[in-house]
């Protein structure tokens, strides 16, 4: 047992040289600072001098005896803490100097570990003691400072940069800034105190501090973030989170605006880079994959195992950057709301089974059974734009069959939950381990392993399809298992939203 004991003086006194020096030798091994004594009137005066925490005292000793050492240690200092180091035949006067306020005892001849585990229970109650007495100051200077700390957090918040208004459980607000003053162009003399439609004219965000405020929203993850624009050019950003009391009652609300115009001014600017470089790429490697394709087809018969196979991985790699470049475009359109922007009723099944009759030829190709499964029962129609159907579609059954080993199954599922038509894509292919589940739909991620490594994408498939189901006001969800399979299920509203 070793505690590291730092600064944690010990005094041992006793007569007999052999119990100095040994007590001495163990203690200092575990980090101890030990000063010897042999005798009561020498123990005295170096406990005088020195700042001892821990005193080892014989109970015979020529001289002033152990009791009354004891006895004066104890004037000197009430929180001293004595251990009596006694023979069998005097037990009952270690008693007596435990009642005397000794803080333990240990009986010669006493083995190391004892002397080690009495010493450290002493250690540990001083620095308990130590902590407390610690605490104890901080919750007094804490109690004294509250209304200091109370102006320290309104000038705080008043000298943010970001927008900051709290309200009561009304929606009545009872702190604002200057900064948020300057964000809503609000006049400097406008007073805290009237309900939240009096400063800020969007309903629906009056509408979504007024649940914060009640407790609608306990549950901080639920909570969307919410942008609007004052002008034409002017963008803001509201994050909310709900004030809770001690027993998670709802105080009312903080709520956080940030300007966020040159985000958006950048995003802009980011698309249209994205999409002019994109158009420019597009047309160049699209005639390097036809000539690539031309002489490939020349050269059979002709060229070198090796050539031919360089040329086809050249011609593989150029169809993989093309595909980027529409990957990158679609995900510009739906960025900038220029994708889903001509709905018409369309009918599900005839969109999947479409995609299923032009995704046949690749299954086949790697032995695998592709199914479509269609209700009995007619389904109705969809507002939606069939372009962004197909495109989701495409994206997910393609991810399943690369992603499905030579002879997998592969099973399309079509049916109504509630009010949305639901869609399951489902296999039995490599599946997607757990640490990578919460990253699929991020940018250019791509799961790779021993079994996927080899398999080429843009890791641009799925972060579109969940980019056009927001769009349209569904979801998707996601099951798998390594080595079992995966199941994509996808929620799409019979009315695309406004």
């Amino acid at each position: 047992m070793n505690n590291s004991p730092e600064a944690v003086n010990v005094l041992v006194v006793d007569d007999e040289q052999d119990i100095r020096d040994g007590s001495e030798r163990i203690l200092t091994r575990i980090g101890f600072h030990v000063q010897k004594a042999s005798r009561g009137e020498e123990a005295l005066e170096i406990f005088e001098r020195n700042q001892i925490a821990i005193v080892l005292l014989d109970l015979k000793m020529p001289g002033i005896d152990g009791l009354e050492v004891l006895r004066r240690l104890k004037k000197i200092n009430e929180q001293i803490l004595v251990i009596v180091i006694t023979g069998y035949a005097t037990v009952e006067t270690a008693i007596e100097a435990m009642k005397r306020g000794a803080y333990d005892f240990i009986p010669k001849p006493f083995e190391p570990d004892q002397l080690r585990i009495v010493v450290n229970r002493a250690a540990d109650k001083i620095r308990l003691q130590m902590e407390t007495e610690k605490l104890t100051l901080e919750r007094q200077r804490t109690l004294l400072d509250l209304d200091t700390e109370k102006s320290r957090i309104r000038t705080i918040i008043e000298s943010l940069p970001d927008g900051v208004l709290v309200t009561n459980t009304t929606g009545q607000i009872v702190l604002m800034n200057p900064s948020l003053r300057q964000l809503l162009d609000l006049d400097s003399d406008i007073q805290a105190g009237q309900p939240i439609s009096a400063y800020i004219h969007d309903e629906p965000l009056c509408q979504l501090i007024q649940e914060i405020s009640q407790g609608k929203h306990i549950d901080f993850d639920d909570i969307p973030d919410y942008e609007f624009t004052l002008t034409g050019d002017k963008y803001l950003l509201a994050r909310g989170q709900p004030v809770l009391g001690e027993k998670r009652e709802c105080l009312g609300a903080v709520v956080n605006f940030v300007d966020i115009s040159a985000i958006k001014v950048l995003d802009r600017l980011k698309s249209e880079f994205v999409a002019k470089v994109s158009h420019e790429l597009r047309s160049p490697l699209s005639t390097i994959h036809e000539q690539l394709a031309l002489v490939i087809k020349d050269m059979v018969g002709q060229a070198s195992q090796q050539d031919q196979h360089i040329l086809t991985r050249a011609k593989e790699k150029t169809q993989g950057l093309i595909s980027l470049i529409g990957d990158l475009l679609d995900l510009s359109r739906i960025e900038e709301g220029l994708i889903c922007h001509e709905p018409e009723q369309i009918r599900v099944e005839e969109v999947l089974s479409n995609v299923v009759d032009f995704l046949k030829t690749r299954a086949e190709n790697k032995h695998q059974n592709l199914s479509l499964s269609l209700p009995s029962n007619s389904m109705p129609a969809i507002t939606a734009d069939p372009i962004a159907l197909e495109s989701i579609f495409g994206n997910i059954i393609t991810n399943a069959i690369n992603y499905t080993q030579e002879g997998g199954d592969i099973r399309v599922t079509v049916d109504l939950a509630g009010i949305n038509v639901r869609v399951k894509v489902a296999d039995n292919g490599f599946g997607i381990a757990e640490k990578h589940m919460k990253k699929i739909f991020d940018r250019f991620y791509r799961v790779q392993d021993d079994k996927t490594r080899f398999i080429t994408g843009t890791g641009l498939g799925l972060p579109i399809v969940k980019g056009l189901l927001d769009s349209m006001g569904g979801m998707i969800d996601v099951e798998s298992e390594p080595g079992q399979g995966t199941t994509f299920t996808m929620l799409i509203p019979t009315q695309t939203p406004s």
